[in-house]
């Protein structure tokens, strides 16, 4: 029994480590994955860094075309923001 009470302390650092730091991480993850499987041709976005652009073409291999203010670019479909795209779009609607 006092064996037990040893690995307590550490069971229960194992847990709240796990729900509030691995399981949201996990959650955004989905999240994210499920974003950019939705994304569309003629969507607006805007990549991490900030560019606002519009998707002209999806590849499969994680890439896709944005057009820009600057031109045609080439993007990986990681470098796309979820939340800012997502409060883009969901102001656009509101209008």
């Amino acid at each position: 029994m006092e064996q037990l009470q040893s690995f307590f302390p550490l069971i229960l650092l194992f847990m709240v480590i796990y729900l509030f730091m691995i399981r949201p991480q996990v959650k955004k993850q989905k999240q994210e994955k499920n974003f950019v499987s939705e994304l569309k041709k003629g969507m607006k976005v805007i990549t991490k860094s900030g560019m606002h652009a519009k998707v002209l073409d999806l590849n499969e291999d994680g890439t896709c075309l944005l057009e820009t203010s600057a031109g045609k670019m080439k993007f990986e479909t990681s470098a796309i923001s979820m939340d800012m795209s997502k409060k883009l779009n969901s102001s656009e609607k509101k209008k």
